[in-house]
């Protein structure tokens, strides 16, 4: 796990929570002491799965739907929330 000062961290939190977001923990200091650790969320059981088979290189993913969804249904009149508020009058 890597220390990383709040200074530090407030600088480059971007940086720092990708860095969470890909599985790293991180350990926060305050003047040398340890006060806290940023850790990522667990996953559900198939995220995990997926993203393990990712890291292996057993599969891809380049962002983006995957193929073979069905194209998005286009309504026709009014929208929902048109007719809520319609509705509501």
């Amino acid at each position: 796990m890597e220390t990383v000062g709040i200074r530090e961290l407030k600088e480059n939190l971007s940086r720092y929570m990708k860095r969470v977001k890909s599985g790293e923990r991180i350990i926060v200091t305050d003047r040398k002491k340890e006060i806290a650790i940023i850790l990522p969320l667990e996953k559900k059981a198939k995220e995990e799965k997926i993203y393990q088979l990712i890291q292996r290189g057993m599969a891809c993913w380049s962002g983006g739907k995957p193929e073979g969804m069905s194209a998005r249904i286009v309504s026709r009149g009014k929208s929902v929330s048109g007719a809520v508020i319609e509705d509501r009058r």
